[in-house]
């Protein structure tokens, strides 16, 4: 099968599975995390066929929807890939890349224990810049909003030393998610394109945040 039907059957494949998916991890979630990551390969010598299932594939099951489970989509995607005919190795890969991709699995791992790889890399680039600027405050509040959790609580301080266990069981308040995650993406990016575009959005989820204390304390 050529790379172009694998990829193209792909996108149908998860946009099925995904249409009932909570708003910030649907197929749109889906979609600008795969325009990111084309964006990011182009500037690295990566297997771009890895790179492009690594990114559809990477929320297929996300465990937050799942119980919890991790086990879940790696299955998924695992099994769908055999369908399509796709080398083993890059099977291999792909899975790898769902493995790891999350920010929960930098709480639980030294960096010795990590998989790691180019294409994980990008992928992961390419997640975490979704994850914050605009669309990242976007995506945020959609979720906080989806867990019925309170905007901000200034009694509910954030955990900045959280367990991957903790991390899952938060129901701490939305801006608190800011504080425990989104502020640290921009340091914990791989390629040099993703740090460059992470800082323009860093900056913007700095002058929300001055904002909304601003007008949380009555002062704008």
């Amino acid at each position: 099968m050529e790379k172009s039907e694998i990829i193209q059957n792909t996108i149908l494949f998860v946009k099925k599975t995904l249409e009932n998916a909570e708003g910030g991890h649907d197929w749109f979630h889906i979609e600008r995390v795969y325009k990111n990551a084309l964006l990011l390969a182009k500037n690295e010598n990566v297997n771009e066929l890895i790179v492009s299932l690594g990114a559809l594939l990477h929320d297929i099951a996300d465990s937050k929807f799942n119980n919890g489970d991790e086990t879940i989509g790696p299955k998924i995607a695992e099994e769908f890939l055999h369908t399509q005919n796709v080398d083993s190795s890059i099977i291999a890969q792909v899975v790898a890349i769902i493995n790891n991709i999350s920010f929960k699995s930098s709480l639980s791992k030294s960096k010795k224990e990590r998989f790691t790889s180019i294409e994980l890399d990008v992928v992961q680039d390419a997640d975490r810049l979704d994850a914050i600027g605009a669309i990242g405050i976007a995506r945020a509040f959609n979720y906080g909003g989806f867990k019925n959790r309170q905007l901000y609580n200034p009694d509910i301080k954030p955990n900045l030393t959280m367990s991957k266990e903790e991390y899952k069981n938060s129901n701490a308040p939305s801006i608190n998610h800011f504080y425990e995650k989104l502020l640290l993406l921009k340091d914990k990016m791989n390629t040099k394109t993703g740090q460059q575009i992470a800082a323009e959005r860093h900056k913007y989820m700095e002058l929300f945040l001055e904002q909304f204390f601003a007008e949380w304390n009555g002062e704008k």
